[in-house]
C-alpha cells in the first residue's frame, strides 16, 4: 500500500492524494492551484491515469479541494465521488461559478491582449467549462458522518466532522490486506472548536498513518478579543473616516460566520447600523444550501437561526446577485461594509471594490482569511506600495486589518491538540496543506512533543505505508 502526493505538498492549494491498495486506487480530493506560481499545474495532464482511479473521496467542497474534478471527469475518471449532502449542493455552486469566472476571464483577457498589441503564450480558453461540470454531478454520492462505507476490495472510508466548513469532512480509511487491516487517516482541512455554524473536529482514536493539513503549522491563532468585538471596531472606525470596509470573503463559511458576527453586532448596540452588502452570488446561494441543511450545523447557531433571533440576512444586509446592482454599490457616498468574493482576491467582485477604494486612506480592508502566497491578498497584506488590477498600477492607502479568529483552520496548537487525540503513536504523520515554512516548523513541533515519525513530502512524492 502506497500514497502518492499529487498535490498541495510545500504550499496550500492543489490538494489531491492517491491511495494505492493491491487491488484497487483511491483518489483523495482532486483541487485547483492557486498560488500565481503554481497555475500551470491547472493546465498540466494529471500525475496519474484519472481512469485508473475506482473512486474519489472528497473532503469539502472548496475550490482548492475539488476544483480540478471537471477536467478529472473529461481526461477519463468514471468512478463514483463520495462527498457528504452539503459538499454535493456546495461543490456544484464552486464549480458552475469557476468555470463561468474562467470563460469571463478569458474573454476579458483576450480583448486586453488585442488592445495592448499582445499575445498569450496559452490558447484563449477556460480550463474547463460548464458542460465539462455538468459530467461530474452524475458522479456524485451522498455518505452521512460516522458510518463506514464498504468501497469493496478490503476498503472501507468513515467520513469525520472536520469542522471546517458546513459538510467537512476528515476520512478514516481502513485497508485489510494479507490478514491485517491498518488505517490511514486524511485531515483534510481541519477547523477550530467553539465557533459558530459547524461542530467541532472530530477526535480520531486510532491510525497507523496520517496525513495532516499544516496551514498554520507556524502560529495560532491569538485574538485579543472576540472576532464580533473586532469587527465592531473595524467598522466603526471606518465609519467615523468615512470610508468602505471591503472583506473579501470566502463565499462557504466565511461570509455566513461574518454575516452572524455582524447581525449580533447591530442588535447587542456595539456597532451602528448601516448598509451590509453581500456582493457575492455564489455567497448568497451558499446561504441557501447551508439552510437547507441546518443538521450539519453546531446547536447554538442552528436554534438561533430557526427561531429567527439571528439571521445570514437581515435588514441591514442587502444581497446583490446582478452586475448592475454590484456597480450601484460604489456609486454610495455613505460608509458601508462590503462583502465579496473571491477570499484572496484572485478573481470576482472584490477587485472592482478594491480598484474603488484601495487607494482611498478613508477606507479600510479587512482580511478574515488565509492569503495564500503569491495572491494579490497576500500581496496587499504583506505590505506592496501598489498593486496591479485589471492592468492598472494602484497605490495602496487604505487601511488594512487582519482577523485571525475568523480562520476555518486550526491554529497549531489545535493541531497538535488533535494529534494528541490518539491512544497509540501512528506509524507515520505525513504534512501537507501548508507552506514550507509552515509545515517544517509544525514536523519539528510534532518530533518534540510526541517523538513520531513526521515528514513533508514534496510534490509527486510516493510513500509506502
Amino acid at each position: 500500500m502506497k500514497i502518492r502526493f499529487c498535490g498541495a505538498n510545500r504550499q496550500v492549494t492543489g490538494s489531491c492524494y492517491v491511495l494505492e491498495t493491491s487491488r484497487m486506487r483511491v483518489g483523495i480530493d482532486c483541487g485547483m492551484y492557486q498560488e500565481r506560481k503554481f497555475l500551470e499545474r491547472n493546465w498540466d495532464p494529471f500525475p496519474f491515469d484519472p481512469a485508473s482511479l475506482d473512486v474519489l473521496l472528497l473532503t469539502h467542497a472548496h475550490l482548492d479541494h475539488c476544483g480540478l474534478l471537471p477536467k478529472l471527469v473529461r481526461d477519463g475518471f468514471r468512478g463514483p465521488i463520495l462527498t457528504t449532502p452539503p459538499s454535493i449542493e456546495l461543490a456544484r455552486l464552486v464549480l458552475e461559478d469557476a468555470a463561468r469566472i474562467q470563460l469571463e476571464d478569458v474573454l476579458y483577457k483576450k480583448r486586453r491582449h488585442k488592445k495592448e498589441g499582445r499575445k498569450s503564450k496559452h490558447k484563449y480558453e477556460p480550463l474547463y467549462t460548464s458542460a465539462d461540470v455538468d459530467r461530474v454531478l452524475p458522479l456524485m454520492r451522498p455518505v452521512s458522518y460516522d458510518e463506514p462505507v464498504d468501497l469493496g476490495d478490503g476498503v472501507t472510508v468513515t467520513y469525520l466532522e472536520a469542522g471546517h466548513i458546513l459538510g467537512s469532512a476528515l476520512l478514516a480509511l481502513d485497508v485489510a490486506e494479507r490478514g491485517t487491516t491498518r488505517r490511514t487517516v486524511f485531515s483534510g482541512d481541519l477547523g477550530q472548536w467553539d465557533v459558530p455554524i459547524v461542530g467541532d473536529p472530530t477526535y480520531v482514536e486510532r491510525a497507523d498513518h496520517v496525513v495532516l493539513e499544516s496551514t498554520y503549522g507556524d502560529r495560532d491563532h491569538d485574538p485579543p478579543k472576540s472576532v464580533a468585538l473586532q469587527l465592531a471596531d473595524v467598522i466603526n472606525d471606518t465609519r467615523r473616516r468615512g470610508g468602505h470596509v471591503i472583506i473579501p470573503t470566502f463565499a462557504l463559511e466565511r461570509a455566513q460566520e461574518v454575516l452572524l458576527h455582524l447581525a449580533q453586532n447591530i442588535e447587542d448596540g456595539t456597532m451602528a447600523g448601516l448598509d451590509i452588502f453581500l456582493d457575492s452570488p455564489m455567497a448568497i446561494n451558499a446561504t441557501e444550501i447551508f439552510l437547507r441543511h441546518p443538521e450539519y450545523m453546531e446547536p447554538e447557531t442552528r436554534d438561533a437561526l430557526q427561531h429567527k433571533r439571528l439571521g445570514f440576512a437581515s435588514r441591514w444586509v442587502r444581497a446583490t446577485r446582478s452586475i448592475d446592482e454590484s456597480k450601484t454599490i460604489n456609486a454610495q457616498t455613505k460608509p458601508s461594509v462590503i462583502l465579496a468574493g473571491s477570499g484572496m482576491c484572485t478573481g470576482g467582485r472584490v477587485k472592482h471594490h478594491l480598484s474603488w477604494n484601495l487607494s482611498r486612506p478613508e477606507s479600510t480592508v479587512l482580511f478574515v482569511g488565509y492569503q495564500s502566497e503569491d495572491t494579490l491578498g497576500r500581496q496587499i497584506l504583506d505590505g506592496a506600495s501598489e498593486v496591479r488590477i485589471f492592468g492598472r498600477r494602484l497605490p495602496v492607502k487604505a487601511r488594512l486589518e487582519q482577523i485571525q479568529g475568523l480562520s476555518a483552520h486550526a491554529g497549531r496548537s489545535d493541531l497538535l491538540r488533535w494529534l494528541g487525540k490518539l491512544e497509540a503513536p501512528p506509524r507515520s504523520v505525513m504534512l501537507t496543506h501548508g507552506e514550507e515554512r509552515a509545515a517544517l516548523s509544525l514536523a519539528e513541533n510534532v518530533r518534540e512533543q510526541f517523538g513520531h515519525a513526521v515528514s513533508v513530502p514534496k510534490y509527486l512524492d510516493e510513500v509506502e505505508l
